[in-house]
């Protein structure tokens, strides 16, 4: 399935909406801001289990069974206490969002079997290196062995942007010439200009250089100038880091009062062998609030594992 049509397939089957007017800033812009949590995503995965093949949607009886279970997961946390078995922050599940039920069955739309591209030779290459230096490397034995999500310092824009288990706020506000989206967890925001062209490769980041442009109703977004092998695709930014030749290109149309449709198109030759394409809706939430994230590096975690792992080792020197 080429290109335009996947993209049109999704956009019909997947939503289903009728024609819609979109709002208008004052300055005449397409108006896409609210809150649009990607709460109702958290169960899909980003990759495809091989049991659905080529199908981008469930079938009826396997829409019914996600939907039960889904009934059973709320059951679930909103029992007031724990019955048997080890309990975290649970229950009830307070901290963790509820979704509803998606016909999805991958975040990745493209290509046709939902799959993430294989890694470049150079890639596989790099990841050998990383994890043949993990061995017998104890898991804190400095600051860099946690993920840049743990020292709260980035999960990187597609870290941002994919459901996870709790925070998936994300609030775009415009103003004439730009437009900003804030995510909920490591108050992460990007402003992006509309127009102009990109600094040169001296300057990167963890989220990039971000430019946006309007193709008809549609804010598409074009972010270059990453810092390289830093942030990943999986949950909070996990996974294999992406290289400093990625080009995420975004785009965000709304379709409905409560619906902006989200894709992100991911071309990175020194990673993978390929491009590939993520997209799912979006939906408002009036009431969804976007609280500080009260997390940065340094933070009492990192200390006291740190120090936690200092310990440890001067008990076993002492039994020596």
């Amino acid at each position: 399935m080429n290109r335009f049509i996947c993209t049109l397939a999704f956009a019909s089957i997947a939503f289903g909406q009728a024609a819609y007017k979109i709002p208008r800033t004052p300055w005449g812009d397409p108006d896409l801001q609210g809150i649009w949590p990607a709460t109702d995503m958290i169960n899909v995965p980003l990759q495809r289990p091989d049991a659905f093949g080529n199908r981008l949607y469930l079938t009826d009886s396997e829409f019914a069974d996600r939907a039960a279970q889904a009934e059973r997961t709320l059951a679930a946390r909103q029992t007031p206490t724990a019955s048997t078995g080890p309990v975290s922050i649970n229950p009830p599940g307070y901290w963790l969002d509820t979704p509803k039920p998606s016909r999805q069955t991958s975040l990745i739309v493209e290509p046709e079997n939902g799959k993430m591209p294989a890694l470049t030779a150079a890639a596989q290459a790099k990841k050998a290196a990383k994890a043949a230096a993990r061995v017998g490397h104890g898991p804190n034995e400095t600051w860099e062995d946690q993920s840049l999500y743990d020292r709260c310092i980035s999960r990187g824009v597609m870290g941002s942007v994919l459901p996870v288990i709790y925070n998936n706020g994300n609030e775009i506000i415009q103003a004439p010439g730009y437009v900003s989206i804030k995510y909920e967890m490591i108050h992460e925001a990007r402003i992006i200009p509309l127009g102009g062209a990109h600094p040169g490769p001296g300057i990167r980041s963890y989220m990039g250089d971000a430019r946006g442009h309007w193709e008809g109703d549609t804010l598409v977004v074009e972010t270059t100038n990453f810092l390289g092998d830093k942030n990943g695709l999986t949950g909070n930014g996990g996974g294999d880091p992406h290289s400093d030749a990625l080009v995420l290109t975004e785009k965000f149309t709304r379709v409905a009062s409560d619906q902006v449709n989200y894709e992100a198109y991911l071309n990175d030759p020194k990673t993978w062998v390929s491009p590939f394409r993520i997209a799912f809706p979006l939906k408002a939430d009036p009431t969804y609030k976007l609280y500080e994230y009260d997390c940065h590096e340094g933070n009492y975690a990192m200390f006291n594992m740190l120090s936690g792992a200092r310990a440890d080792e001067a008990a076993a020197a002492a039994k020596k």
